[in-house]
């Protein structure tokens, strides 16, 4: 399983009233959720983003409230896989359970920069930045959790 697409830049302690305002989780649609996904941050966003793209922060994505919404609008948005310094744990598995690939990789994280285009092996952790040629090494996903991102999340993985 790969992810291939241009990168989209945020910094430190995005949290996740950031990634998913408050004011928009009464609904379930995964598609309403997306169309507010990093608003606060970057109105621009979801204008920006597209099918296969890959979004990249520093240390602490995804921390604040539990709310599994955060992940689901990243994911709905078009976002293929978050490549971070470090992620808060809560967010981290939420990530997993609802099929949204993500890994931890400080020098990744620090080094690749907004538009850069950057491809992913899920089997084996490797990050490339084909924008300037240089390669990363994350900790690749058990297989269990490779599975559970290849059949869509945690329940469709149990079905």
């Amino acid at each position: 399983m790969n992810a291939k697409g241009t990168v989209h830049k945020f910094g430190d302690n995005v949290d996740t009233d950031v990634i998913i305002p408050a004011r928009y989780l009464n609904t379930a649609s995964h598609k309403e959720l997306a169309a507010h996904c990093m608003e606060d941050i970057d109105a621009d966003f979801v204008n920006k983003v597209k099918e296969g793209d890959i979004m990249v922060a520093e240390k602490n994505f995804g921390c604040g409230s539990s709310r599994e919404h955060a992940p689901i609008a990243i994911k709905a948005s078009g976002i293929s896989c978050v490549i971070a310094s470090t992620f808060a744990r809560i967010f981290y598995r939420n990530s997993i359970n609802i099929g949204l690939p993500i890994l931890e990789c400080d020098e990744a994280a620090k080094d690749i920069k907004e538009g850069d285009t950057v491809s992913v092996n899920f089997d084996t952790g490797v990050i490339t930045n084909e924008t300037t040629g240089k390669t990363y090494q994350a900790e690749p996903f058990p297989e269990f959790i490779q599975n559970i991102i290849k059949k869509g999340g945690l329940i469709n993985s149990i079905m």
